[in-house]
């Protein structure tokens, strides 16, 4: 007997099984298990995967569905990982509770780099591995060194082909093979989803807001997240857009609404914050909206090359200032969208994808980053950083590297080495000293 079990915790990665399953991605097997899990910071407030509107649309392809979250109690999925040395004793829980038997299994999991998914890789620890991504991240590095008894099984990647012809950067150390799922698979999936989500307000054509809820990342603060969203209305309204649609992040804070409607209603805007769970693809097809806006949300890739809707991006810049440290594993995506997608106050800009790079130097720019952000697990890719920042670093370019990183590394527009020793020098720092210590005496 063959079991395979497929790891989900969002309802966007689960339609991206589906897609793949109905694709023939996967080979046949006996039984398939949709293992369940809530990685959100409260669980107990926040429903999971299987209990959000338009599920019921994707559960036929699973023969169970099982929580990780109940296997684990009372842990956190994202917090708790088991030791090395009870991993035997877990593969058999698991096996009894999810009636396994000796059966072979199968993992397809998200995220392998970090718990939940890590830890389940290692319970089974003969079970080949496919690793599914459901954004932009998998163009990016793996975020850190992996155990090559998990590393090693990987057999592929499967991913949707958001950005064509830019292939992903995970788990390359390891010589994995990216696989896309077919676009048209995915589509026909998220059009399954179309009429979900009861109660969705009956709004044509508005500008629609994506939040990501980045001050929970510790990227932003919860002011200035708010004060981000603040832009995006603004920029749409200065684009004449007066039916106004903001989608919040299932787990934002109903707080993160009030500053927005206070500022509609002094702009004079119709705003519209959904209360309910849906995927933004269901909005696109349900409301066709006039323009989508968002910082680096997925969302904005799907609703250009998935549906054709116009999108702008804002506060990238700052974002890329902000990721700390530099091998945060959303500079990749950050830098996707800044370099792809228009600013929402670029003049005209809008309308159509203009400006956008060709795909050659869209990925030489990510393999400069890649290899910027993870030089011991791509070492080969420091030819490709070293060219990219000789011929193109510049105005545009620089905001996507830190000079002190480039330093460090002894790249192209770092300080050149005998400059980068000058802090650490001890005559310099008493120089310094004194000149401060001479600045304050004339003060007084």
């Amino acid at each position: 007997m063959t079991t395979q079990i497929f790891m989900a915790s969002t309802l966007y990665g689960t339609a991206t099984l589906a897609a793949a399953l109905d694709s023939g991605c996967f080979d046949a097997a006996d039984r398939r298990i949709l293992l369940v899990s809530n990685n959100t910071a409260t669980p107990e407030t926040t429903p999971a995967v299987d209990g959000m509107p338009g599920f019921e649309r994707l559960r036929n392809r699973f023969d169970d569905v099982v929580s990780w979250n109940a296997a684990v109690f009372p842990f956190h999925p994202g917090g708790w990982q088991p030791r090395v040395e009870d991993a035997p004793v877990w593969e058999r829980y698991l096996r009894l509770a999810w009636d396994l038997g000796d059966d072979d299994v199968a993992l397809a999991v998200e995220s392998l780099q970090v718990h939940p998914a890590l830890g389940v890789a290692q319970m089974f620890p003969d079970a080949p591995l496919t690793v599914y991504a459901d954004g932009l991240m998998s163009y990016g590095p793996t975020r850190n060194r992996l155990d090559p008894l998990v590393g090693t099984r990987v057999e592929r990647l499967l991913h949707l082909d958001l950005v064509p012809g830019l292939r992903p950067l995970l788990l390359t150390e390891f010589g994995v093979r990216p696989e896309t799922v077919p676009t048209a698979a995915f589509t026909r999936v998220l059009a399954e989803l179309a009429d979900t989500g009861a109660g969705l307000p009956d709004v044509e054509e508005p500008a629609l807001l994506l939040g990501q809820y980045l001050s929970a990342l510790g990227i932003l603060s919860a002011d200035e997240e708010e004060a981000l969203h603040v832009r995006m209305l603004r920029g749409v309204v200065e684009r004449g857009h007066t039916r106004v649609v903001f989608k919040p992040h299932p787990s934002a804070p109903a707080r993160f609404a009030g500053r927005l409607e206070e500022e509609a209603e002094q702009l004079g805007a119709g705003l519209t914050v959904l209360d309910t769970p849906v995927l933004a693809e269901v909005l696109y097809q349900r409301m066709r909206p006039a323009l989508v806006v968002g910082c680096f949300s997925t969302g904005l890739l799907t609703a250009s090359a998935l549906y054709g809707l116009p999108v702008a991006r804002t506060g990238t810049q700052t974002l890329l200032e902000r990721l700390t440290p530099y091998e945060n594993s959303n500079r990749v995506p950050v830098t996707i969208v800044d370099a792809l997608l228009p600013d929402l106050t670029e003049t005209g800009a809008v309308a159509t994808l203009g400006g956008v790079p060709e795909t050659e130097a869209l990925s030489s720019l990510v393999r400069a980053v890649g290899f910027a952000m993870q030089p011991k697990i791509l070492p080969e890719l420091r030819t490709d950083a070293e060219e990219y920042l000789r011929t193109h670093l510049g105005s545009r370019t620089r905001r996507y590297f830190k000079r002190k990183r480039l330093t460090a590394l002894a790249l192209p527009g770092g300080l050149p080495g005998r400059l980068a020793l000058l802090p650490r020098s001890p005559a310099v720092r008493r120089a310094v000293g004194k000149a401060r210590s001479l600045k304050r005496s004339a003060r007084r």
